[in-house]
């Protein structure tokens, strides 16, 4: 499957977002660790962001080229992937 289908899914349906924000608050909730609660409030701050630009709050003309998703969508992965790898790292060492 393509990733910007797949990406394109936050789009069209914001609360999917929050699925990663829940899972990383889990993750904070396990480990203890910062950087799953900062991934955790960087899904809920981008499910905000995005339902503000469906609801037309922060969007009110044409919005079909998203430029900014061109930073937001990279940054969401490496704040996840060093979330996931710090809670793995701390799942390790308490076994």
């Amino acid at each position: 499957m393509d990733i910007g289908i797949i990406l394109g899914l936050f789009i069209m349906w914001p609360f999917l977002a929050l699925l990663p924000a829940i899972l990383f608050a889990y993750f904070y909730v396990a480990c203890k660790r910062l950087a799953p609660l900062f991934a955790a409030l960087a899904w809920f701050a981008y499910f905000a962001y995005e339902q503000a630009m469906k609801l037309r709050i922060l969007c009110t003309g044409e919005c079909n080229i998203r430029v900014d998703l061109l930073l937001f969508y990279p940054l969401l992965a490496i704040i996840s992937g060093m979330a996931l790898t710090a809670y793995l790292k701390a799942s390790r060492q308490q076994k």
